[in-house]
């Protein structure tokens, strides 16, 4: 068991993104980018549940974009692989993308799944392409958030620090990595989208179960090497209850390299 206090090393358990354990290292002051949230500008989540082969989701890949360039939005794109068939073979699709959307599904009391749907602090869904929806329900989001988590970044020349702050748990939260590209234009070959030039942003790559927060104070420290790794790549942290509830906070870390502040995205369920 961890105590409450202590820092939590990612090491072998995480060979995909080459991260190596590192013990009893601190960046000094002198050397480190410290980040510290700013309650009220929380950035709220955004996922697209998207597919190339999806004649109804350009409209909704085109909605993302625009709230990508927002600084109070977490917006990512997450294809799935279940319209594969149609005649063309999505080049971003992932089963653990179709998963986490079914998953969304069972616990949003859902019989089916589709896109273009977008998931909110995940806990609302929305169709992806209906502009005025999904504003809408972005400001639900923000105004029925209960108890607020608070999700720093730190950097410094050799490590990474994600440090998320105490507060009230309901029940053991997860904490997530989430690779992802900025941007990808792609020409469509063949299926519904046949001859378009669909621009994509923020496609998901990987997100990765990185530790368990339950209430108290958690440190999360690795080597920045692990990151600069897969060139082009971005990344974010995102605390969830379980694996698909709602989502307690979230850290961008482009945001946190350009900005003095990280700002946490919380939620209660």
């Amino acid at each position: 068991m961890t105590p409450p206090s202590a820092k939590k090393y990612l090491g072998a358990f995480l060979p995909m993104l080459g991260i190596a354990a590192v013990m009893g290292v601190s960046a000094s002051r002198a050397d480190s980018e410290t980040t510290k949230p700013v309650l009220g500008q929380e950035p709220t989540v955004v996922e697209l549940f998207t597919s190339q082969g999806c004649s109804s989701c350009p409209p909704a890949d085109k909605v993302l974009g625009e709230l990508d360039q927002r600084a109070d939005i977490l917006a990512l794109s997450l294809h799935v692989d279940y319209w594969d068939y149609i005649g063309w073979k999505d080049t971003f699709a992932s089963p653990a993308n179709t998963r986490r959307q079914r998953d969304y599904a069972h616990a949003l009391h859902h019989r089916s799944i589709y896109t273009p749907e977008m998931i909110i602090d995940g806990l609302y869904d929305v169709v992806g392409s209906d502009r005025d929806k999904v504003n809408s329900m972005i400001d639900h989001a923000k105004a029925a958030r209960g108890n607020r988590v608070a999700v720093d970044v730190e950097f410094s020349q050799a490590m990474v620090t994600v440090k998320i702050a105490g507060g009230h748990a309901q029940r053991p939260a997860t904490v997530w990595l989430v690779r992802y590209d900025p941007e990808h234009t792609v020409a469509i070959g063949s299926g519904e989208n046949r001859g378009r030039e669909i621009t994509y942003h923020n496609v998901v790559r990987t997100m990765t179960d990185i530790g368990t927060w339950s209430g108290a104070p958690l440190t999360i420290t690795f080597n920045h090497r692990a990151l600069d790794s897969m060139p082009g790549v971005e990344s974010a942290v995102i605390v969830q209850y379980g694996k698909t509830g709602a989502i307690l906070g979230a850290a961008n870390f482009a945001r946190a390299r350009n900005r003095d502040v990280v700002t946490a995205s919380p939620v209660a369920e």
